[in-house]
């Protein structure tokens, strides 16, 4: 019994506040200066981590809702692109690479041939955009237009102005 109650005199029981941190330690005298750096050192390292934790967390939501906006805006375009207008789909002008025949349809949707358009203003005009296409290539392209109904040619023989048909993209 002796031996019980010298061991009981032995242990010594702390309680500790640190930091968020309140914890009891119950050891042997002798090992209370290692027992206290060692429960310390674990506080200090369980606080770095949650705030690391906590940080890198909000960092990647903001991440996340970066990229959710990024897509929300891409799938708009993407909607807008898919579209389909008079008849043509602006990805398929996309796919069919910078044929002449693709930059006038093009420009064509970029409501260039609302006015009366002269074969040297076309000509002109896929210059601007840096394409730089025989006159008979455009005048052919422009005929290809004028057959399938797309443009009207108004004039006389060597004098042609091209216009669109009808009101563009209309239902």
């Amino acid at each position: 019994m002796s031996e019980a109650v010298a061991k009981l005199s032995l242990e010594t029981k702390i309680k500790l506040k640190y930091k968020e941190w309140e914890v009891e330690i119950t050891c042997v005298e002798d090992k209370v200066k290692n027992v206290v750096e060692n429960v310390l050192t674990g506080i200090d390292i369980a606080s770095l981590s949650g705030t690391n934790t906590n940080n890198e967390i909000e960092k990647l939501k903001a991440e996340i809702d970066n990229i959710k906006s990024k897509i929300d805006t891409n799938s708009t375009t993407l909607q807008i692109i898919n579209q389909k207008k008079n008849g043509v789909s602006l990805k398929e002008l996309a796919k069919n690479g910078n044929t002449c025949r693709s930059l006038m349809e093009k420009i064509f949707y970029e409501k260039f041939f609302e006015n009366e358009r002269l074969l040297i203003e076309v000509h002109q005009e896929l210059a601007r955009m840096g394409y730089n296409y025989d006159k008979t290539a455009v005048s052919h392209s422009l005929s290809d237009m004028v057959r399938e109904g797309i443009l009207t040619r108004v004039g006389t023989l060597r004098n042609y102005r091209y216009i669109q048909k009808k009101p563009l993209f209309e239902k």
